[in-house]
């Protein structure tokens, strides 16, 4: 089995870094608070090798003389041995001047052993406070986790950062409990494509996303309905669908949903952790309330009366249909009872309540990794 592997910086990263980027003395050594802790946690818990790469420039000239660094150096090796945590590697590049040194991040001269079936690049991870390091991870073909303690980014919690150089988690700060969390989780993720006769549907979906959405089915009102479902659910969702629309909405809505369905089975992935279940909501003159269970078997109950024959260019009769053909797709049971006087309040009342269930079922606890079910299995 391939292995995976944190590709860690020193500087601003796992140590404070200083004004002049030296740290050649011991009262320039602080640590990040918690690292040891967490990191700790990762070493022990989680199937990276670790290794460090760092950049010194111009170690060993006389700006920047070797023995005021690895005294203090070795102290950080030590220290962090001593907690458990051990590098399988250490890379150093002391270039300088460095312009374009394949040696230097984000260069991968250092680390071309990693460029073999041995290592799971695809799933490693590259951790600095530059874009350098970020840089680095797409070299490297890695991901990378941006720790932004220099408001670079100017994020203000986690979020999805996408530029030129492609996908990278962004974090506030050095918080490495943040970092074991995340990894320990991961992003749960899933790409569909459905193709058939009647339509071809791709979705690509992030049940730990932050709510974002870019749907388009050629139904203005199922799209809304879809809208809500990535808003209340925290999850990231992008739909697009070309389907027989001159023939009628039927096709459309109910591969959709299968789709959609098949993607939350996707990446729902082993359920560790999960909660499974959950959610009732008011909205004005309705009640919906919508429990769900990821809990491998298809099953729907529905107890929601419609008195229009449309909503929007949506027929009524198809609202049964979407969330069966879901429930067939994610092998979930889902619960859904709805009353009120409005139409258009009672639909997107059930939406938003599933949505909110959604969110709740997969909910993770990084202190309970265990399979929620008493038969082992899920």
């Amino acid at each position: 089995m391939s292995k995976k592997v944190l590709f860690i910086d020193r500087d601003g990263t796992l140590i404070k870094e200083t004004i002049d980027e030296q740290i050649d003395a011991f009262d320039k050594l602080i640590f990040y608070p918690k690292v040891f802790t967490w990191l700790g946690k990762i070493a022990q818990e989680l199937d990276f090798e670790l290794v460090m790469i760092t950049n010194q420039d111009g170690l060993g000239t006389d700006v920047f003389p070797e023995d005021t660094f690895w005294p203090v150096h070795n102290f950080i090796m030590t220290t962090f041995e001593n907690e458990g945590i051990l590098f399988d590697k250490v890379f150093l590049d002391r270039t300088f001047p460095h312009e374009n040194a394949p040696t230097r991040k984000p260069g991968t001269g250092l680390l071309t052993e990693y460029f073999s079936e041995a290592y799971d690049l695809q799933n490693s991870f590259v951790i600095g406070d530059r874009l350098t390091d970020m840089e680095l991870a797409k070299n490297l073909g890695a991901k990378g986790i941006f720790i932004n303690d220099k408001t670079e980014l100017g994020t203000s919690e986690i979020t999805v950062a996408r530029n030129d150089l492609d996908t990278y988690i962004a974090l506030e700060s050095n918080d490495w409990q943040e970092m074991y969390e995340f990894l320990k989780l991961q992003n749960r993720t899933a790409s569909i494509q459905r193709n058939t006769n009647e339509t071809q549907i791709k979705i690509q979906l992030n049940l730990d996303g932050r709510g974002k959405s870019q749907i388009d089915t050629g139904i203005a009102f199922f799209d809304h309905m879809l809208d809500q479902l990535a808003r209340h659910g925290n999850m990231d969702l992008e739909i697009q669908v070309k389907g027989d629309l001159e023939v009628d909405e039927h096709h459309t809505i109910e591969d959709t949903a299968i789709a959609l369905g098949e993607a939350f089975q996707e990446a729902v992935g082993n359920k560790l952790g999960m909660e499974r279940y959950g959610f009732c909501l008011p909205m004005d003159d309705c009640l919906a309330q919508v429990a769900i269970d990821f809990g491998g078997r298809n099953w729907l109950v529905w107890e929601a009366d419609f008195n229009r024959e449309m909503i929007g260019k949506m027929p009524t009769e198809m609202f049964f249909h979407f969330f069966k053909s879901f429930s067939d797709g994610a092998k979930a049971n889902l619960n859904i009872k709805a009353e009120g006087t409005n139409e258009h309040h009672k639909i997107e009342a059930i939406f938003k309540a599933f949505a909110k269930a959604i969110k709740s079922a997969v909910k993770r606890d990084t202190e309970k990794m265990i399979l929620p079910s008493t038969k082992g299995m899920l």
